[in-house]
């Protein structure tokens, strides 16, 4: 039998809250997976951990690509066992529905729905044979409020928030943590440049998201936190 390293995997991996969740397991001793579209931020991430960068290998990914994240899976599952998946990649419109094309529609579902749908289906059989295993998704409030100019990602981020409750209650007999968190607005890319300049005073930091997560991961007694709601403690914008 293969002595397999085990290891966290991180879409999304190369900015924002998946860049420092990243950067937070690396330096706890953990070893991520960090998958993203683009290879030379997922490089830059890796050689700014400096003493800890052997905790941290990149690999370019499109997660919307169902043949291609299922021969990524095949190819780091010989060699790795992923005891934690993080599902952070998302992308998003600021655009009225009215004014989503299709295309745009399909790529946030394809990316924010179906493609974490994906990951979690590539490493579940595997955590369910060996009884053991954490799935957290880095979703958002607007599964809980409404906000305009947001509806296809609305719709993306509460069919994976759906999702994610159904499964809980079908792997809590083989010990499997599902874990779903709710950020409201975090100062990260994704935001329009000029949204940032006007509120990233009042937004929440990716570091304290990726500490408080990486803490809520580190519980190992008979509870979990299934459902993490964070907001700025001003409130929403």
């Amino acid at each position: 039998m293969i002595d397999k390293k085990n290891a966290v995997w991180v879409t999304g991996a190369s900015s924002g809250i998946g860049r420092a969740l990243s950067i937070e397991f690396s330096k706890n001793g953990f070893f991520v997976l960090g998958t993203a579209r683009r290879n030379e931020l997922l490089d830059e991430l890796k050689n700014s951990l400096d003493e800890f960068r052997d905790n941290f290998e990149g690999h370019r990914l499109d997660l919307s690509d169902f043949n291609s994240l299922n021969k990524f899976y095949n190819k780091i599952s010989s060699r790795y066992q992923i005891d934690c998946l993080i599902n952070n990649a998302g992308t998003t419109s600021f655009k009225n529905a009215v004014d989503n094309s299709i295309e745009e529609i399909e790529n946030i579902i394809q990316v924010n729905l179906l493609g974490s749908i994906f990951a979690i289906k590539s490493v579940l059989p595997e955590m369910i044979e060996r009884k053991s295993g954490t799935i957290i998704n880095i979703l958002s409030v607007v599964t809980r409020k409404i906000f305009t100019a947001s509806s296809a990602y609305s719709a993306s981020k509460s069919g994976l928030y759906a999702y994610a409750n159904v499964l809980r209650e079908e792997v809590r007999e083989k010990n499997i943590r599902v874990i779903n968190v709710l950020p409201a607005a975090t100062a990260t890319a994704i935001w329009p440049e000029g949204i940032l300049k006007k509120y990233s005073e009042r937004m929440m930091n990716v570091e304290d998201i990726a500490n408080l997560i990486f803490r809520v991961y580190s519980e190992k007694s008979n509870l979990v936190s299934e459902e993490l709601v964070l907001r700025p403690i001003k409130g929403d914008l």
